[in-house]
């Protein structure tokens, strides 16, 4: 056993005093008690650590090349997209390991404990499989064992250029494949995981409902009858009116009406959701897959969370484009965005829990839910998943429960997380990845060799 005990520290009941907590060798937790003596690790302000739920890796490298505009008068998601298909097809293998381990590294030092990896670049540039068809995906597992981060592992299915099934492009074709190799690949991914500790979990993703058949759409969940899925859905208006103008509807309503929606699924973005639409897709127990840095970089729009939340409706969060990978923020960003639409405060309060108590535990839950993962709380049986804030910073001194979490997200940043464990392994220790200097050495030899990608 090895035994951690804190001031204080965010139980399933609420706060607690003098918490000890004992981790058996696989890194569950075996004993939680409070009011216990001082013994073991000792920490201030102990949190469970969540789930990014939603991750490009190889985005990551791109941040900073995409805030110019281009030879017309306005940019968007498409033109960005654009740029993002230049990009990908410069990069290897070694390049998405590096990569990879930067962001895995990065997630870990913002305060998350795992790595939902949303995966769609397998193939070689010109379309082809390399010899092995799950290498890219390996280079993911291989990456989260430099980091030590939890891996969700995604693979993703991408057939199509658009909703009237269009092949795909030239910036695309390193996406795609069939049902049946698409199959094969998942399988071989899911293999390349081996190595990796017991705590990995995984999925898989069709793309959207542009990527992706109706018929395969509609059997998804019979394809793949375990594990979560997710899916990108109602991200851009565009999209919105390419799925309703080929298809009959709008994307949220076209998937309530034709797949199996279930708590299985994450929805990622829905962004473009009516209220009637956000109503009856909460009831479903899908967790809504939020990332609002990259949503506010690309113009996405601003996700119903107060009529998602009032439905309890399950949220999580993600980076997503990695441009930013910044756990605090990501809260902040999604309740301010809510303000400024509705000229309000403190959006997503409730009567008996401050915003971010409310915000931070629903992304526990939901984050859980969406990797199948069993995390997000400080008991016996999880993994051990756990957050350290230095209260000796400004920010957090002197508060205390709820008033601390919201002075973390709201007057602090991801400086304040001192140490982050991911199912007992302790990778972050004050402050630091304890692998930094070997991942940020590799990741800049990488970027050397892709600085003249765009």
């Amino acid at each position: 056993m090895t035994t951690f005990w804190a001031e204080t520290a965010l139980l399933p009941t609420g706060w607690a005093q003098g918490v000890r907590i004992d981790i058996d060798a696989d890194g569950r937790i075996a004993n939680v008690q409070h009011d216990a003596p001082a013994a073991g690790t000792r920490t201030a302000l102990l949190v469970p650590a969540p789930v990014n739920v939603h991750s490009h890796a190889f985005q990551r490298a791109m941040a900073g090349l995409t805030e110019r505009r281009g030879p017309t008068a306005s940019d968007s998601f498409w033109t960005w997209r654009q740029l993002m298909f230049r990009f990908l097809d410069r990069l290897t293998p070694d390049h998405v390991e590096a990569i990879a381990a930067l962001v895995q590294m990065e997630m870990l030092e913002a305060g998350y404990a795992t790595n939902a990896e949303f995966h769609y670049l397998h193939h070689q540039p010109g379309g082809a499989p390399y010899d092995d068809i799950a290498e890219m995906s390996a280079r993911i597992a291989a990456a989260a064992g430099q980091t030590g981060i939890g891996l969700c592992l995604l693979p993703v299915h991408y057939q199509f250029g658009g909703c009237d099934g269009r092949a795909l492009t030239a910036g695309q074709i390193r996406f795609g494949n069939d049902l049946e190799r698409f199959q094969t690949l998942h399988d071989r991914a899911i293999a390349a995981l081996s190595p990796l500790p017991v705590d990995t979990t995984h999925g898989v993703a069709p793309h959207s409902l542009r990527a992706v058949g109706r018929d395969d759409l509609s059997a998804y969940s019979r394809h793949f009858p375990s594990g979560p899925i997710h899916m990108h859905l109602a991200e851009q208006r565009p999209e919105v009116d390419e799925v309703q103008a080929h298809w009959g509807a709008r994307p949220v309503d076209w998937a309530l009406d034709h797949m199996d929606l279930n708590p299985r699924w994450c929805l990622i973005h829905c962004t473009q959701m009516q209220p009637r639409e956000t109503e009856r897709l909460a009831r479903t127990g899908a967790v809504a897959g939020l990332c609002p840095i990259t949503e506010s970089s690309l113009g996405d729009g601003i996700f119903d969370a107060v009529r998602w939340m009032a439905a309890n409706g399950a949220i999580a969060v993600g980076s997503d484009s990695n441009i930013r990978i910044a756990l605090s923020e990501e809260l902040r960003t999604l309740d301010y965005s809510q303000r400024l639409r509705d000229g309000t405060r403190a959006a997503l309060a409730s009567p008996d829990q401050s915003t971010g108590r409310r915000l931070f535990e629903g992304i526990l839950t939901g984050g859980a839910q969406a990797t199948g993962r069993r995390t997000g709380r400080l008991e016996v049986g999880y993994w051990a998943d756990m957050l350290a804030l230095d209260t000796s910073s400004d920010p957090l001194w002197g508060r205390s429960g709820d008033t601390a979490l919201d002075a973390w997200i709201f007057a602090g940043d991801d400086r304040l997380v001192r140490d982050v464990w991911s199912a007992g392994r302790h990778m972050v220790r004050d402050g630091e990845h304890i692998a930094r200097a070997r991942i940020v050495a590799a990741y800049r030899r990488t970027i050397d060799a892709l600085k003249d990608a765009l």
